[in-house]
């Protein structure tokens, strides 16, 4: 009886881990870096208001991205941060 209490009690544990833990945020939708809007790239952890503005702001300026990398020329984008953005991005050319 206190086994099955305890995995009981680590199973909760390990489900209230996960809520507060920001990985539903992992499991979110690549979204089109083409197409994103301010409001849907601040959803991305590490991404602010101002940060989201300048990619926007850069690929009115340049028509779209052409790759991923393209980021880094926006200013607070190198490449660390790319590479944590880059699980939660695509890039779907038109």
């Amino acid at each position: 009886m206190k086994s099955v209490l305890k995995k009981t009690v680590c199973v909760l544990l390990l489900v209230l881990l996960v809520a507060v833990s920001g990985l539903p945020a992992i499991a979110m939708e690549k979204m089109d870096i083409n197409k994103a809007t301010v409001e849907q790239l601040v959803d991305i952890k590490g991404v602010g208001e101002v940060l989201a503005q300048r990619i926007v702001v850069y690929r009115q300026q340049h028509e779209q991205f052409k790759s991923l990398e393209e980021l880094t020329l926006v200013k607070g984008i190198g490449s660390r941060k790319l590479e944590k953005l880059r699980p939660f991005l695509m890039l779907v050319e038109n």
